[in-house]
């Protein structure tokens, strides 16, 4: 490789990883146009693993906006970030795929008390297909593999000695 192409590797690096974090930033917060716009023309996403639905980007958001308002706390952790290149129309670098592990902890909306422990954890690997667009690097699919889910654990009473 030359140096220009290891740069430009670089940069799609940095690009792709942006994507990913803007993903993440996007149904967070709850910005269901930010999400959208990241998608590539006739993207998908797919998170039936964790009980939800499978569609383009404008079904998943309308599905993702109804199931998370249950949340007024959401944080999603997407570490372990192994970013692969592959070709498209003969040209190195027109595709990504990125897998990446994420923990996500939310709390539900009103709860009482000052208590800010979430109610439901949740991890797994996504699994991102990003395209090179003219817009920049956009989602053509993402798949969610949940792995595991925590819920708290019931409250006993106190037994009676």
């Amino acid at each position: 490789m030359t140096q220009r192409v290891e740069l430009a590797t670089v940069l799609d690096r940095f690009s792709v990883d942006e994507v990913v974090t803007a993903y993440a930033v996007a149904v967070d917060d709850g910005d269901w146009d930010a999400y959208k716009g990241l998608f590539a023309p006739g993207g998908r996403a797919d998170y039936r693993s964790a009980g939800g639905v499978e569609g383009d980007a404008a079904e998943v958001a309308g599905w993702l906006a109804q199931s998370l308002d249950l949340f007024a706390m959401r944080q999603h952790l997407i570490v372990n970030r192994r970013v692969r290149f592959g070709v498209l129309d003969q040209d190195t670098g027109d595709t990504a795929e990125v897998r990446a592990d994420y923990v996500n902890p939310m709390r539900f909306a009103g709860q009482e008390g000052d208590s800010t422990a979430p109610d439901l954890v949740c991890g797994g690997r996504y699994v991102f297909g990003l395209l090179r667009t003219a817009d920049g690097w956009r989602l053509r699919q993402v798949v969610v593999q949940e792995k595991w889910r925590r819920t708290p654990l019931p409250r006993h009473a106190p037994a009676n000695t």
